[in-house]
């Protein structure tokens, strides 16, 4: 089933998750026809449908907005999951992940509550960089006790599994191209690569994207130890939105994906 505690956000590749690029080749991406022009970063909310083996599986909406600051750069991006319909009645989950970010998406704090069947458990990652720290907090707020915490090394900027999807978003990296990203869920830390592979036009609720498929090398025991294959389908233009996000499973679980609903830009 959909084992939640060991992938969603902050395991989060929710589903999922994270990352972009440009070309001339196909013509320019065609949002629904309410949406405004936008390009990254700014505020926005993408809301996502959450398909598990073909079948309605719930919702996800994903926030960012920037956070006045003084002499730098400051955003803070929200997730909530909820399941729906036959998946809610197997395996019931409101999952919310709040992220606080600085600079080029370097990762401050996220904290993720999480209520899944009959668990209700909260947890806490903060991040020193200046001493280059992570400091890991899970909590079980039924029994209100500490069920573990840890302390690891990290760089100087390292990001959460959402903050690399924002930052993938930065990048102009053409198919055949890659990068590594420095990231981290509180217990581990890892230089993951993400690799752009190929132009793709594809055609969802939201409307008809030309997009960059891109791969994010996270499971098969780099930050995570489950055996998986996450691909992100990001617009081929200024807004570099990830319309489309796929996490392949073996069985049972199979394959868990992520398609734009809708955009606001305010």
């Amino acid at each position: 089933m959909w084992d939640t505690q060991k992938f969603m956000p902050g395991r989060l590749t929710c589903a999922c998750l994270a990352l972009a690029a440009i070309s001339p080749s196909l013509p320019q991406s065609k949002p629904a026809a309410s949406a405004p022009a936008a390009t990254f970063p700014g505020k926005e909310t993408l809301t996502y449908t959450v398909e598990w083996r073909l079948i309605y599986a719930g919702d996800a909406k994903l926030t960012l907005e920037p956070k006045a600051s003084t002499n730098h750069q400051e955003w803070e991006s929200k997730l909530h999951i909820e399941s729906a319909g036959l998946v809610s009645k197997l395996y019931k989950l409101e999952d919310n992940y709040e992220m606080q970010m600085e600079d080029q998406f370097c990762t401050d704090s996220t904290l993720l509550n999480a209520m899944e069947r009959t668990k209700h458990r909260e947890t806490k990652v903060v991040y020193d960089r200046s001493k280059g720290k992570a400091n890991y907090s899970e909590r079980d707020l039924l029994k209100n006790s500490i069920t573990k915490t840890s302390e690891i090394e990290v760089p100087g900027c390292v990001t959460d599994i959402i903050g690399g999807l924002y930052k993938l978003r930065t990048l102009k990296l053409e198919p055949g191209q890659s990068a590594q990203l420095s990231l981290s869920d509180g217990k581990k830390s890892v230089s993951a690569r993400v690799e752009a592979q190929q132009r793709e036009q594809i055609k969802i609720k939201a409307g008809t994207f030309n997009t960059i498929r891109y791969e994010a090398f996270v499971f098969n025991g780099v930050l995570y130890a489950r055996k998986a294959q996450l691909q992100i389908w990001l617009t081929d233009d200024a807004r570099k939105m990830p319309v489309q996000i796929r996490a392949r499973m073996n069985f049972p679980i199979g394959s868990i994906t992520l398609e734009l609903d809708k955009e606001e830009h305010l």
